[in-house]
């Protein structure tokens, strides 16, 4: 994996009352979600009317984009959580998506860096993150970024990711 660049990356906060900000973050969102990392289908037409005014108000949301020559072509999403074990607030990416052209290039490293950076500011203990278990460049990625599996003891094994529908999707 190349750490280079493909030219000036700027990562900046995400100003969701920002118009033409909040298109650029709501497309690169349905990109994600078109790939099949991301479900493969798409933002529902739902998400696509409401998403930038039901996220901005939600309480601790941090999110940034990845710029490059004035296009937005990479973003991240996170979400203030907390850690009773720590009695200290950690931080969690829920999304991160970089242009299917851009990738491999350090651009996802980038988002990672911000978060992590975003994450201290906050006082956090730590982040995290959940991950498809065949999504192996992410994976890759997300060591790099230093991440690790969840465990709190290894003959207990690693943590899994469970959910519950309560609304139709």
């Amino acid at each position: 994996m190349s750490n280079e660049y493909p030219g000036k990356i700027e990562i900046v906060a995400v100003d969701l009352k920002n118009e033409a900000i909040s298109l650029a973050w709501l497309e690169l969102l349905d990109h994600y979600a078109r790939d099949p990392m991301g479900g493969g289908e798409g933002l529902s037409d739902y998400a696509k009317v409401n998403l930038v005014r039901t996220i901005q108000q939600v309480p601790g949301f941090h999110g940034a984009l990845a710029w490059l020559d004035g296009r937005a072509v990479g973003l991240i999403d996170c979400f203030a959580g907390f850690s009773t074990f720590a009695a200290r607030p950690l931080l969690n990416v829920h999304d991160i998506v970089v242009h299917q052209t851009l990738r491999r290039q350090g651009i996802g490293q980038a988002l990672l860096a911000w978060a992590e950076q975003r994450a201290r500011q906050l006082n956090c203990c730590k982040l995290t993150l959940e991950v498809l278990s065949n999504n192996l460049r992410a994976m890759a990625s997300y060591q790099q970024a230093g991440f690790v599996p969840y465990e709190l003891d290894p003959a207990a094994g690693q943590a899994l990711l469970m959910q519950k529908y309560l609304l139709e999707m």
